[in-house]
């Protein structure tokens, strides 16, 4: 992350975290993946409601790759504007 205020954003969709903050390893852990970005939980959730480890795996920390996902970059645009700990419900694959 480039700088202090980078630290206080969702890495997927920008706005700053809130009290309640995940670790999301852009290579799974299963993976192989070591490195993490700070999200709020519910962009982590949409993040692995769309897509298969395989997938996220071949993507990695591309945050443009993973918005290039029509329904993913359609969340990310409605959930901006959420205060940092809003919570919902997050759709599943093929729901």
């Amino acid at each position: 992350m480039a700088g202090d205020d980078a630290l206080n954003e969702c890495w997927l969709c920008g706005p700053p975290l809130g009290s309640k903050i995940e670790l999301h390893h852009p290579v799974p852990r299963a993976r192989g993946g070591r490195a993490t970005v700070q999200l709020h939980p519910i962009c982590h959730q949409a993040i692995h409601s769309r897509f298969a480890n395989g997938q996220l795996a071949r993507i990695g920390a591309d945050r443009a790759a993973l918005l290039a996902d029509a329904g993913l970059a359609q969340f990310v645009a409605w959930v901006a504007s959420k205060p940092p700990d809003f919570h919902a419900p997050t759709k599943g694959k093929g729901r």
